[in-house]
């Protein structure tokens, strides 16, 4: 089984990225060939809404027409993945950029615009998303981050036919507090919760891992 990890965040070593990591550990262990994909290391745009992908017998039919950085890490999800753990930073109540674009160019081709709508994706596979953020988990629920999650995680399930969330709160954003402005924010706080509550969070990415590639 090959468990395929994307990287939403820019960092490759710091908090969405080390939980992939965990995740991906723990999938491994249940014998997947695992892969993580850094998609800032990556040239390519959003959907350019050609609808090449919902053209009835045409040669793009259910697949992204597009031809750009993204195009082979598509393919190999479509021939290889038997599930995908997706990780985000959440800036300004919202998954990263990348990963947003990357997500209408994945789900969108296989959705078809039937009633009810319809995937043709080949098979169907568990997927997964690791969020991270600044923000209290009382201040993400006073934001309405949950209707962010929940759309995500409903998308997922149509097209793929299962889905699962896991949050990582009140993150520890920087090595060095004092060379920064925050405020708000107390760095001795923010260290405690890194030595506390970090691990906790690796330890559920990892059982994420685990459940997506079969696990119990």
């Amino acid at each position: 089984m090959k468990v395929i990890a994307i990287n939403g965040s820019p960092r490759k070593k710091w908090n969405t990225a080390t939980l992939l990591e965990k995740a991906l550990e723990g999938a491994a262990g249940q014998g997947a060939d695992t892969e993580l994909v850094h998609l800032y290391d990556l040239d390519y745009k959003g959907c350019t809404s050609c609808f090449s992908c919902k053209l009835t017998g045409g040669k793009s039919e259910g697949r992204c027409a597009m031809n750009d950085g993204l195009t082979p890490l598509l393919r190999k999800i479509e021939d290889e993945a038997g599930a995908l753990v997706l990780g985000s930073p959440v800036y300004f109540g919202a998954m990263s950029g990348e990963m947003r674009s990357f997500l209408e160019r994945l789900l969108f081709a296989p959705l078809v615009y039937s009633k009810p709508p319809r995937s043709v994706f080949p098979r169907r596979i568990r997927t997964g998303v690791i969020y991270t953020m600044n923000v209290t988990e009382q201040m993400s629920r006073e934001r309405g981050y949950g209707q962010m999650f929940g759309m995500a995680e409903g998308s997922l399930r149509m097209i793929f036919g299962e889905s699962s969330t896991l949050c990582c709160y009140d993150t520890y954003q920087f090595p060095d507090y004092s060379k920064v402005v925050m405020e708000y924010a107390d760095p001795a706080h923010k260290a405690a919760r890194r030595q506390t509550e970090f691990p906790r969070d690796c330890q559920r990415a990892f059982e994420l891992g685990r459940a997506l590639a079969g696990g119990v």
